[in-house]
């Protein structure tokens, strides 16, 4: 079995568009906080040392995550939208499916007609709850002012077709699900269109689903599907997100 890491390390970066604090507590530093209720400090623990510990200030859509419903809107399919913490487990170990769509940012958001095409030169067909992953390489800019900027998205439409399949999750390894966010406010000033504003999150206040936005490595991964993706997100209460390691698991 083997295990690849589709997921980005949560560090200050230049690509977080809400800084990453990160304060580091030293084993040093940490026998004097568990000493402190007897009056001992470091110099009374084996080795002069404690436990380490860190204090991290970070928003739920940091580094790799999951969008739950709630973050689209308070409602979904008529009903009030589930937080990261009521999704349904099942959903997030699955078969995986990896379909890599041409990184040329010319061309657009990614459309149902694409995600036809490429399914059909794999020969697969979408399977209730299948984990559809969208390879377009925009990591190659993580860690570079283009991540923001140089990336496709996915059209309403083509969100729309997948969750109509029976898929539940879909990742995608760019900043953003939607087109980069200038394109969007651009459009919208030019036409006054509000369908131009994050049409694929706010479809998800019409039908439940997720994107996991700002996975990494899909390319390593070897096959187009046949292969199982975990990608279970942290708890936390009332969030409309949270961080997961993703990992796709190719059996032997």
């Amino acid at each position: 079995m083997r295990l690849i890491d589709l997921s980005l390390e949560i560090a200050p970066n230049n690509s977080e568009p809400v800084p990453v604090e990160i304060e580091y507590i030293s084993h040093e530093e940490g026998a004097d906080i568990l000493g402190k209720p007897i009056n001992i400090n470091h110099e009374q623990f084996p080795d002069g040392m404690g436990l380490s510990l860190e204090h991290i200030k970070l928003t739920t859509h940091t580094g790799t995550h999951i969008d739950a419903p709630l973050h689209y809107g308070p409602l979904c399919e008529g009903k009030e939208a589930k937080n990261i913490s009521e999704l349904p487990l099942n959903w997030f170990f699955q078969n995986g499916v990896v379909l890599n769509c041409h990184d040329d940012t010319n061309r657009g958001a990614i459309t149902q007609t694409e995600l036809q095409k490429k399914l059909e030169e794999i020969g697969y067909q979408i399977q209730p709850l299948d984990i559809v992953l969208l390879n377009t390489g925009a990591d190659k800019w993580w860690g570079k002012a283009e991540y923001f900027t140089h990336f496709r998205g996915v059209t309403k439409e083509a969100t729309a077709w997948l969750v109509e399949q029976g898929v539940k999750i879909i990742g995608i390894d760019s900043f953003g699900f939607d087109p980069p966010f200038h394109e969007m406010l651009k459009n919208y000033k030019d036409t006054q269109n509000i369908s131009s504003l994050w049409p694929a999150h706010f479809y998800g206040r019409e039908k439940e689903y997720c994107q996991i936005e700002r996975l990494a490595n899909l390319s390593l991964i070897p096959k187009s599907f046949g292969f199982k993706v975990c990608c279970f997100p942290i708890k936390i209460q009332k969030c409309g997100a949270s961080w997961s390691r993703v990992v796709a698991i190719i059996e032997d």
